[in-house]
C-alpha cells in the first residue's frame, strides 16, 4: 500500500454558522410536515421516529427547519422508501449542507472529488471490521462523531446528569484514531486536534441537556484526579453502551435514509451479517455529516481548545 500523505492544517480554524437562532425561535410546531396521509411511528418511546409517505428530495425550506427540529427532539428519524440515493452527488450534498457546513473525515475512506462523503464500504474484499472480531467479542463501540472536533457534530442520548458534571469539561481527542490510520496505512488528511468540551451538553434549539462523553475519543475530565476520571467515565461510558431502555436499533431495507441528531443521541455499527453470504449482501453506504454549534453548557459553559 502506498505511503500515507498528511497535511497540515496551519491556518487559524475558523468556526462556522451552524444554525440560525432566528429560525429556532420561529420553528415552534414540528409536525407540520407530517399530514393524515403521512405513516409516522415512534421506534421508541423515549427515541427514534420512523416515517414513510415523504420524500426527503423534495422538502422545502420551511419542511427542513422543522425536520431539523424534530431530530433534536426525537435524537433519530428514519424514512423509508426514499429516492436519496438515487438524486445525484450535488443535491445529496445541498440537501445535508441546508443543515449545516458538511464535515471532513480526517482518516476516513472518501469517495474521489467529494471528501465530504465519508465512504462506508463493507465486502469480501474489505473486511476491515471483520478483522477485528479475531481478538474481541463484538465490534460494537458506541461513539458520537469525530467529538474531538473543536466545533463537533457531537451527541449522546443521557440525560442522567448532576450538578458536578454540570461544570465540567472532558478532554476530547483525535490522536489515537490518527495513529491506528497510520498504522493501518489509511489515509490523514490533516494533522489531529484535541478539544476540551462540556461533559453536559445543552441543545440550542430545544434546551436538552445530555451528556456529552463517549468511549471512542473521550480521553479524560479535566481538573479531576486520573482515577476520580477513570472511574466517573467508565460509569458513564457503561451507562451509554447498557442502556438498552433509551436504544434504537435501525433495520436496514432498500430506500432507507436515517438522520440523527449528534448532540443527543450516540451510534454504533453492528457487524451482525456475512458478507460472503450472497443471500445477505454486502454493505455500501455513504455518510454525510453537518458541522453544528460550538458546544455550550449548562450556565453557558463553553468548550475550549489551544
Amino acid at each position: 500500500m502506498s505511503s500515507t500523505t498528511v497535511l497540515t492544517e496551519t491556518a487559524p480554524v475558523k468556526l462556522a454558522l451552524a444554525f440560525d437562532t432566528k429560525i429556532h425561535e420561529q420553528v415552534s410546531q414540528p409536525d407540520r410536515i407530517f399530514s393524515k396521509h403521512l405513516t409516522r411511528d415512534q421506534a421508541h418511546p423515549g427515541i427514534g421516529t420512523e416515517i414513510r409517505g415523504l420524500q426527503l428530495s423534495q422538502l422545502d425550506d420551511r419542511q427542513r427547519d422543522e425536520l431539523a427540529l424534530l431530530i433534536a427532539e426525537r435524537g433519530v428519524v428514519i424514512f423509508r422508501g426514499q429516492d436519496f440515493k438515487d438524486i445525484g452527488v450535488q443535491k445529496q450534498k445541498d440537501f445535508a449542507n441546508y443543515f449545516g457546513p458538511l464535515h471532513v473525515h480526517p482518516v476516513g475512506a472518501h469517495v474521489k472529488g467529494h471528501l465530504e462523503y465519508h465512504n462506508i464500504y463493507l465486502g469480501p474484499d474489505n473486511e476491515y471490521r471483520s478483522r477485528l472480531r479475531d481478538n474481541r467479542l463484538t465490534t460494537t463501540g458506541y461513539h458520537s462523531d469525530v467529538s474531538y472536533e473543536h466545533q463537533p457534530p457531537g451527541i449522546t442520548i443521557l440525560t442522567l446528569l448532576s450538578t458536578l458534571l454540570e461544570g465540567l469539561r472532558a478532554e476530547h481527542s483525535g490522536f489515537p484514531q490518527a495513529e491506528n490510520a497510520r498504522r493501518d496505512g489509511k489515509f490523514v488528511r490533516r494533522e489531529p486536534i484535541k478539544s476540551e468540551h462540556p461533559i453536559v451538553r445543552v441543545h440550542p434549539a430545544t434546551g436538552q441537556k445530555a451528556l456529552f462523553v463517549n468511549p471512542g475519543f473521550t480521553k479524560r475530565i479535566i481538573g479531576l484526579k486520573n482515577e476520580e476520571s477513570d472511574a466517573l467515565l467508565k460509569l458513564l461510558f457503561k451507562h451509554i453502551t447498557f442502556g438498552q431502555d433509551f436504544q434504537v436499533r435501525i433495520k436496514w431495507e432498500e430506500g432507507t435514509v436515517a438522520l440523527w441528531d449528534n448532540r443527543v443521541t450516540s451510534h454504533t455499527a453492528i457487524s451482525d451479517y456475512n458478507v460472503h453470504n450472497p443471500q445477505e449482501g454486502l454493505r455500501h453506504g455513504i455518510r454525510l455529516t453537518t458541522l453544528a454549534d460550538k458546544p455550550t453548557g449548562v450556565n453557558g459553559l463553553e468548550s475550549t481548545w489551544e
